[in-house]
């Protein structure tokens, strides 16, 4: 990786890994190692048989969370996500790249940004400021993901010790760059 090569990772994932675990702890130690996160982590509210019953997301740079879900039934045939929620987390991307924090996390490139929607934009304002992205993509989404990022992103396998191997090269690449720019 070279300091002006776009440091931007996608965790590609299968639905029964646990991505959204793996990124919030990932995040969690970064932050307390004292590096500067933004934007969103994805927190999963389960009842008392382990179902999933609401999806909230995490700022990163306040720790608010932000509820993405809203309850439509279970016959319901549209989709889940909050409005309000998403335009919500489409900001809390926005100050993180106002920011300039050290890495931008934005839960998942899904469905929805494969549409060109839900927060396709932000994923497109961080890579354009040029700040580190960290992602997480579902398998069915990947050709999307690929077609949007063309060869500017690393693909990782869903498993923490290839995540903490790309920052720790990311983290450098982008210190070798601030160094050589200051």
């Amino acid at each position: 990786m070279t300091p002006t090569e776009p440091r931007i990772a996608a965790v590609i994932y299968r639905g029964d890994d646990d991505v959204d675990s793996l990124l919030a702890d990932f995040a969690a130690e970064r932050v307390r190692a004292g590096d500067r996160l933004g934007g969103l982590v994805q927190r999963n509210v389960k009842d008392a048989t382990g179902r999933r019953i609401d999806m909230q997301v995490i700022d990163l740079m306040t720790g608010a969370a932000i509820g993405i879900s809203q309850t439509l039934g279970g016959g319901a045939g549209s989709c889940k996500l909050d409005a309000a929620g998403l335009a919500d987390s489409a900001q809390a991307v926005t100050r993180a790249i106002a920011g300039e924090v050290a890495l931008v996390v934005i839960n998942k490139f899904s469905k929805q940004e494969a549409t060109g929607q839900g927060l396709r934009a932000e994923f497109a304002e961080t890579i354009m400021a040029g700040l580190p992205l960290l992602t997480a993509v579902p398998e069915k989404c990947a050709e999307a993901w690929r077609a949007f990022v063309g060869d500017a992103s690393t693909e990782l396998p869903c498993n923490r010790a290839a995540l903490d191997a790309w920052w720790r090269d990311a983290a450098a690449a982008g210190a070798h760059s601030d160094a050589a720019t200051g």
